[in-house]
């Protein structure tokens, strides 16, 4: 019996949705409140993990294990296939190698990594650095080469827009399709024209990241669909909302002495209890308990 790999059912939906929508979960329950809204593809952001379960900045100060850990909740959690931001790749070619492996493993359909150096930068902030075409070919043919499943999507970022211009980023997204990347992260574009002179010059699956805040503005999925962007990424909408929500509800707390005027923002107990599917675990223990004891 063949069994569907997640990179496949990713690949399959490029040509059920276009463009196809792309959520970030920084956990386990935000995927399934991702599948519930019925998004059918979902995204761990690098800085979502270094934010949410390090208290860090964006700055490559996260590793593999920290990423793949948390991969792995949510490919336990969901079938949604999982885009993993894998930043430079951590390391070298070896280190490239066993991302790609790990991640595969753990469940990941794909993973992007990206043109800056080691000591990465926030796509959106200033003074990043990028390495040489060649540096990145390079981390893209030990990506391709590490593949276990074939249908694992590699897909290769560049910052050259906001650091080079459009021109140096054509050049280096063609030649890292070259080199066998599946599709491209467009970052930091900031006009619909931008990105169709860059869809029509690059022959792989662009994709158009819309983070709120940053360079790029919130453009709609009609506005970048008729430009030929394939994929859009709103990697850390709902983590910014739920972090603003929290404060909210601490601040009254604590000026207000009680939560009662905060709980009509919050989610119900029936709510979250129907989400993780609570009564169908609790009848299990039910069934099992109630039986009783032959000894």
């Amino acid at each position: 019996m063949n069994i569907e790999s997640t990179g496949s059912r990713f690949r399959t939906l490029l040509v059920e949705e276009r463009p196809l929508q792309i959520v970030g979960t920084i956990n386990a329950f935000c995927a399934l409140l991702a599948e519930r809204a019925g998004f059918r593809a979902i995204y761990l952001s690098g800085a979502g993990v270094a934010n949410a379960c390090f208290g860090l900045p964006d700055l490559g100060m996260t590793n593999l294990s920290d990423v793949t850990e948390e991969v792995r909740r949510i490919c336990d959690a969901t079938t949604l296939p999982l885009l993993v931001d894998a930043d430079t790749g951590w390391g070298n070619a070896l280190n490239i190698s066993r991302t790609v492996k790990q991640l595969t493993k753990a469940g990941a359909a794909a993973m992007h990594i990206e043109d800056q150096i080691l000591a990465k930068r926030c796509g959106h902030r200033p003074n990043k650095a990028l390495v040489s075409t060649q540096e990145m070919t390079d981390r893209i043919k030990a990506a391709v080469d590490a593949k276990t499943d074939d249908q694992f999507v590699i897909m290769a970022r560049t910052d050259a827009f906001s650091t080079e211009g459009l021109k140096s980023a054509i050049d280096r997204a063609s030649n890292y399709v070259e080199a066998g990347a599946d599709m491209i992260f467009a970052e930091s574009f900031k006009k619909l024209e931008d990105y169709q002179a860059f869809t029509q010059a690059v022959s792989a699956p662009v994709l158009a990241n819309i983070t709120e805040f940053g360079n790029t503005p919130l453009y709609t999925v009609n506005e970048l669909n008729n430009v030929g962007v394939r994929l859009i990424l709103y990697p850390l909408s709902a983590s910014r909302a739920m972090n603003q929500a929290a404060l909210n509800v601490y601040q009254t707390i604590r000026q207000e002495g009680t939560q009662k005027q905060m709980i009509g923002q919050m989610q119900s107990r029936e709510e979250l209890y129907d989400i993780l599917e609570y009564q169908q675990y609790e009848s299990k223990l039910d069934e099992l308990f109630s039986k009783e004891n032959p000894l």
